[in-house]
């Protein structure tokens, strides 16, 4: 196997959370109403699908990002190149206009090392975890190391970021490229996977609280999915506090917010839809200025709108072509464009002839915008879209084996 096991706890995380929920779910039959939205007049503003990127190596993609002010991206790919296991590892750059690999670095073949990226962060900084499994423990957890390319433009490692706990696995960070205070979700691998966030200048290597979260409400089973609100220094984390159970209903998700600063915690309850209720959360985008926060849930294909500032619910609307039954058509990532206060939801399934996937596009109270379709294979639903808002622009994983990406405009 060309990742190691231990691994698979970040990279391959919300795709087999959400391949093991609708599998399971697929043999309840309904006939509900389904929701068909109206057509809108065209948008005044290019929109549709634009280049294909396909990794260098032909491998499958661990993390990828662009830099929101300005035209690189960076993506991770391994490639199993024989039965022994060997893997061909790599960190790629490529443009955001067209999709051309600009280069690709930290090359290595066997079955010690591999790559994920973690994210971009304010001034072009990426961060990218190097996981090396002992010669002589293969089967051991892998050493995790944060490599630093400041900036990603650089086309190579330039730093190490050092957090101030070891044996640190990150799972998510923050969107967040306009202000230096970042924040990361990760589990302690040495301390019963115990979950921490931690407050980061990514770019400096300073660290300015780590905050220790409970346990049982924030373990993985819960699904937690990471968000940040900047302008009240919070991180926002919503979740399933029943692992997503099927119910009539079954417990509402919750959205927690937390003080950067002391680590307090506020919470309330999310919006719990449909004969199953809602199940677990697939994902969250926070829009960092207005504190409005947009999550899609797996039983009832729903995707939901909340005021922060005021912990109220704005709107709960089906993804079109759905019922709040619909397990099979729920929707996976989230991305948030502030500038123009959209939210973009990937949709694995899509309704429409010729369909095989979509990314539907909300205002900030909830209103359907306008859905991006023609994909020749689906978005793939856990990874977040990527997206530069200043050019209304973004790339989705796309196909059955992770290895390319699709630009879409919107």
């Amino acid at each position: 196997m060309a990742v190691p096991s231990t691994q698979c706890d970040r990279t391959t995380y919300a795709r087999q959370r959400l391949t093991t929920l609708r599998l399971a779910f697929t043999s309840i039959v309904t006939f509900f109403p389904v929701f068909c939205l109206p057509t809108f007049a065209a948008a005044a503003h290019k929109a549709g699908l634009g280049a294909t990127l396909t990794t260098a190596d032909g491998g499958e993609i661990f993390g990828f990002y662009v830099d929101q002010n300005g035209t690189d991206g960076v993506l991770a790919s391994i490639k199993t190149v024989n039965s022994n296991g060997e893997a061909l590892t790599s960190v790629e750059t490529f443009a955001q206009d067209t999709g051309e690999i600009t280069k690709s670095f930290a090359k290595q073949l066997g079955t010690h090392s591999t790559y994920a990226v973690d994210g971009i962060f304010t001034g072009d900084v990426g961060l990218v975890t190097h996981f090396t499994t002992p010669t002589n423990s293969p089967f051991g957890a892998a050493r995790r190391t944060y490599e630093l390319m400041n900036p990603v433009t650089a086309g190579k490692f330039t730093g190490q970021w050092t957090p101030p706990i070891k044996d640190l696995s990150v799972l998510q960070a923050a969107e967040n490229q306009s202000t230096g205070t970042s924040v990361l979700f990760a589990i302690e691998l040495k301390n019963n996977d115990k979950p921490v966030l931690i407050v980061s200048n990514v770019a400096a290597n300073s660290f300015s609280n780590v905050i220790h979260l409970n346990p049982n409400l924030f373990g993985g089973a819960d699904g937690p999915n990471l968000g940040l609100y900047s302008a009240a220094n919070e991180a926002v984390i919503a979740l399933s506090p029943d692992a997503g159970a099927v119910g009539e209903p079954g417990v509402a998700p919750i959205n927690v917010l937390i003080n950067l600063s002391t680590g307090e915690t506020t919470q309330f309850n999310g919006f719990n839809n449909g004969m199953f209720g809602a199940g677990d959360v697939n994902g969250l985008a926070v829009d960092p200025n207005t504190g409005i926060a947009a999550t899609t849930t797996e039983l009832n294909a729903q995707v939901e709108f909340y005021n922060l500032a005021n912990q109220t619910g704005v709107n709960a609307v089906q993804l079109p072509c759905t019922n709040s039954v619909d397990q099979a058509f729920s929707g996976g990532g989230v991305a948030v464009d502030p500038v123009n206060k959209l939210f973009l939801v990937s949709a694995p399934n899509a309704c429409g002839a010729g369909n095989v996937g979509a990314i539907e596009v909300y205002d900030e109270s909830g209103n359907f915008i306008e859905t991006i379709g023609g994909f020749t294979a689906p978005p793939v639903g856990g990874p977040p879209l990527v997206i530069n808002p200043s050019e209304r622009m973004g790339w989705a994983l796309i196909g059955v084996g992770f290895t390319q990406l699709q630009q879409f405009f919107y």
